[in-house]
């Protein structure tokens, strides 16, 4: 079964919607933008209440920032690994400390990056734990794997075709990198080279970020080698 993997910016985050047997959007991008998932929504000629299922990657503001609009306009089960639904939930946006000397730099400006709005808050419908769980039933063929290393309840979503929305295990966006790669925050950098090999073990071969386009998995392979 093939999946149309269709991505929708929502501000300085960005949102996948995947069309198989049924649909189910990856990150809900920062606040203030459920009007503009629609709108792309609507131009890909999918109606809200066809979402099913809505996977959060992890808590932090550029990924959560929709998703009270997003579900409810769609409908969908809203899901989040156990370990952050707080964050949502009672909506706490901690930050990563920075990896890399540019990591630290923007992280050290972080208050100019955040959201002039906050988050509203949204329940959670399915907790994920760390065994994680299959997309078959919701008409995706693929699963959601925990990855943890950016945040320690980083989720990413591998389809059976090794395309893989990793949320922020990688970036590939100016200005946090000017090109792909391994993040530039993270709680536990061990931890996400770690997430790596086991998504390339699984067979992941297409990367697709949170923050900008899709890469090859050949890139993570020559920066988990360096």
């Amino acid at each position: 079964m093939s999946v149309d993997i269709i991505p929708i910016s929502l501000g300085f985050s960005r949102s996948y919607v995947l069309r198989g047997d049924a649909v189910i959007v990856v990150d809900c991008g920062c606040p203030g933008n459920g009007r503009k998932f629609l709108k792309g929504l609507e131009a890909a000629g999918i109606a809200p209440e066809d979402v099913e299922l809505i996977v959060i990657t992890h808590g932090h503001w550029d990924h959560v920032g929709s998703a009270f609009e997003i579900k409810s306009a769609t409908g969908a089960k809203l899901a989040m690994h156990s370990s952050e639904s707080k964050w949502l939930e009672n909506p706490t946006m901690p930050s990563p400390p920075g990896v890399t000397r540019w990591g630290k730099i923007i992280m050290s400006l972080h208050r100019y990056f955040m959201p002039a709005s906050e988050v509203t808050a949204t329940g959670v419908d399915l907790l994920i734990g760390n065994e994680g769980i299959s997309l078959e039933e919701y008409g995706i063929p693929g699963s959601v794997i925990w990855t943890p290393g950016h945040t320690p309840g980083s989720l990413s979503v591998l389809l059976h075709s090794g395309d893989a929305l990793v949320g922020d295990l990688a970036m590939n966006m100016f200005p946090l990198r000017l090109s792909p790669g391994l993040p530039i925050f993270a709680e536990d950098m061990n931890a996400v080279i770690r997430s790596w090999e086991l998504l390339i073990d699984k067979g992941a071969n297409t990367v697709y970020p949170a923050h900008g386009k899709p890469f090859p998995i050949s890139v993570i392979e020559k920066e988990i080698r360096r």
